[in-house]
């Protein structure tokens, strides 16, 4: 006689984790559907239907749960980017025609939700100390990972030339600037002006791979953000 069937058992840490996710989802939702101000433990925990006892013991603050938030949801992002590079960029096409993929691509990121999530972070911050203290080392560390990405996006033909740490800060910045303008501005980012702006810089400045290298001091802290 055949065996009943019994559901596994998860285990007490794979529960843990599974709430974990559930609380880190339903604070980005509330944090991009209500802002900062209206973002608090206790939408959080409605929204992500757990007790304030298991909301707690994985984050004591609200600075840590809005915070570890955005820098999960970004680091998952970044994994994804890397796994596309592996598959879609190395070694296929010309050079050129990998520069204008990378710029759309990394144009791209600044559409997606947990940059949105850290623009309501970086402008509270500016006035909540302790959010600010939370916040400050995670983007120092998300930082590093970000630009470790970007370098694989360009790979070692761009990356490598001496002009390169320049296009890429410029490209952080100029991009991330232009995003914010989407946040009342709702136009088309795929026909955005900017796009060809980028492209020709990129191409003027990374041409000539016998270019005299240009200092770019170095960032002793750094905006996050793809």
């Amino acid at each position: 006689m055949a065996e009943p069937d019994h559901p596994t058992r998860r285990s007490r840490s794979e529960r843990s984790a599974d709430s974990r996710q559930l609380i880190l989802d339903a604070t980005l939702d509330c944090l991009l559907e209500n802002g900062y101000a209206r973002t608090t433990t206790l939408t959080i925990q409605a929204r992500a239907g757990v007790s304030r006892g298991r909301l707690l013991h994985h984050f004591p603050s609200r600075e840590g749960v809005l915070v570890a938030a955005c820098q999960h949801l970004a680091s998952t992002h970044l994994a994804e980017l890397e796994n596309w590079v592996a598959a879609s960029l190395d070694g296929r096409g010309s050079d050129a025609e990998r520069l204008d993929r990378v710029i759309d691509l990394f144009w791209s990121t600044f559409g997606q939700r947990y940059f949105w999530g850290a623009i309501e972070l970086w402008t509270a911050a500016r006035t909540d100390e302790r959010l600010r203290g939370t916040l400050a080392p995670e983007e120092r560390r998300l930082g590093t990972a970000v630009r470790h990405v970007i370098d694989a996006l360009f790979g070692p033909t761009f990356s490598s030339h001496p002009r390169y740490p320049m296009v890429r800060e410029i490209l952080l910045t100029s991009m991330r600037g232009v995003a914010m303008t989407y946040a009342f501005d709702r136009r088309d980012r795929l026909t955005d002006p900017h796009l060809p702006l980028w492209r020709g810089m990129a191409y003027l400045l990374l041409e000539d791979v016998d270019a005299t290298v240009v200092h770019v001091p170095r960032r002793r802290r750094g905006n996050s953000h793809v």
